[in-house]
């Protein structure tokens, strides 16, 4: 599952940094001004990417990591939500997260349940 977290990741950092006009465009938002903030935020997630590919690697070291992942996909959503009921953004641009975020909750919450004692033992060492 973090494979896939990671190259997902990887994959659309690089399409949002390719083509940071893209949501814009399929949410029938304006353009941005200034395209390079949205290209900027396609690098950070295609880090988190790198990231989930060392849960994956590691997976009994991983729980932190994992858990601030969940944080940002919690968070994003959330923030999401503001803009939309606030009538900012278009509910077309919701894509962003359930593709980013809702979709990887399940599975993250389950590693990070599974992990938690483990981890936890691990820090008394």
């Amino acid at each position: 599952m973090f494979i896939a977290a990671g190259i997902y990741n990887i994959a659309w950092g690089l399409f949002a940094t390719a083509d940071p006009q893209w949501l814009f465009r399929f949410a029938g938002m304006p353009p941005l001004n200034h395209p390079q903030i949205y290209a900027c935020l396609g690098m950070v997630v295609g880090l988190y990417g790198i990231l989930y590919l060392e849960v994956a690697r590691v997976p009994e070291r991983g729980w932190l990591l994992a858990a601030v992942g969940l944080v940002g996909k919690v968070l994003g959503p959330i923030g999401m939500a503001v803009l939309i009921f606030q009538g900012t953004w278009p509910l077309r641009s919701a894509i962003l997260c359930l593709t980013n975020d809702l979709i990887w909750w399940i599975p993250f919450a389950l590693y990070l349940r599974d992990s938690w004692k483990p981890f936890r033992e691990s820090l008394g060492k």
